[in-house]
């Protein structure tokens, strides 16, 4: 049944690699795993607060709770000042902060009911060493998901949920690779402290560690799964 049978993981983002990875490991430790995303089945679209708002109920009503919200879904539009219209700015901070509050909003009370809760943001090291100035959307939700991660430890820690966030670095799927050079990702390897490429396996694990019982004492903190490319 697996160590942490009977409690509920819900994942945003699983149908991609990293939450993929995210949501089969929750499962192999016992979780049951419910996937939110765009092409899930339903599909959901977390830049839309009703359907937000929406597949929580769907949830709630399907499984009675969630014990364990991670939310890894993230919207990666591109463009520098000069080119970055609203409308994209605004679906960035939609999809990768707005979604992660409005879940939190959903879920939290019934954590609280039941004196256990994790909440786990997958945000990026580019916070602290930004590649480039075309990710400005990007760099700055993830920055504002570290912030929430922060605020929600201290207001939810009184009934036991902690609040904490995954910083992955460059990580090999086939989302990153697209229209990037292999050298890109060789360059980032040979600066790591520990010299090898980083899979989602490598974030899966580090959730599924703040997901369990062994963590209960970790809150507000964000761990950079990189490598040590970036020392915190």
């Amino acid at each position: 049944m697996g160590e942490h049978a009977g409690r509920v993981a819900v994942i945003t983002g699983g149908a991609g690699a990293i939450g993929g990875a995210i949501a089969a490991e929750l499962a192999a430790r016992g979780h049951t795993v419910a996937v939110l995303d765009q092409a899930g089945d339903p599909p959901v679209d977390l830049s839309v607060a009703d359907q937000v708002h929406a597949a929580a109920a769907a949830v709630l009503r399907a499984h009675g709770r969630c014990d364990v919200l991670v939310h890894a879904a993230a919207a990666f539009d591109k463009a520098d000042l000069a080119a970055v219209d609203l409308a994209g700015w605004r679906r960035v901070q939609a999809v990768n902060v707005e979604a992660a509050l409005l879940l939190a909003q959903a879920f939290a009370p019934g954590m609280a009911a039941r004196g256990f809760g994790r909440i786990i943001f997958v945000a990026s090291d580019t916070v602290w060493s930004p590649p480039a100035g075309d990710m400005l959307a990007y760099i700055t939700s993830k920055g504002a998901l570290i912030a929430l991660a922060r605020t929600l430890a201290v207001g939810l820690g009184g009934d036991e949920i902690a609040v904490t966030c995954v910083a992955p670095g460059l990580t090999d799927t086939p989302a990153a690779r697209v229209g990037q050079p292999a050298a890109l990702f060789e360059d980032v390897v040979s600066r790591q402290a520990l010299p090898r490429p980083l899979a989602p396996g490598d974030v899966a694990a580090t959730v599924a560690f703040l997901a369990s019982d062994a963590a209960a004492a970790l809150t507000g903190q964000t761990l950079c799964v990189d490598g040590g490319l970036i020392p915190r």
